[in-house]
């Protein structure tokens, strides 16, 4: 990981991974997700500028992939439910 991705992710309060290599479950969720991304989006759209493909990306996670796409990890329930619950339960901390 570069020191600058390092320095972004601590500015955000983020935790870097702590997954080793040849270890994948760490990365599941992520692997399955940029898969499905790949196979269901990206591979099927033409988009002529970045912020096109910016636009169409954020559409199809936001409409299609969250609401659907449900994993164990995570309950089976959207991820925008789950970071609400999460920062709920920070807050009453």
């Amino acid at each position: 990981m570069s020191p600058e991705y390092g320095e972004v992710l601590n500015s955000l309060g983020l935790r870097r991974s702590a997954g080793r290599t040849g270890i994948c479950c760490g990365n599941a969720m992520a692997e399955s997700f940029f898969s499905a991304l790949e196979n269901e989006r990206v591979s099927r759209a033409t988009c002529l500028t970045c912020e096109a493909a910016r636009r169409d990306i954020t559409r199809y996670i936001e409409r299609w992939h969250n609401p659907r796409r449900l994993h164990s990890a995570i309950g089976y329930s959207p991820p925008r439910e789950v970071r609400v619950e999460f920062e709920e339960l920070q807050l009453a901390a």
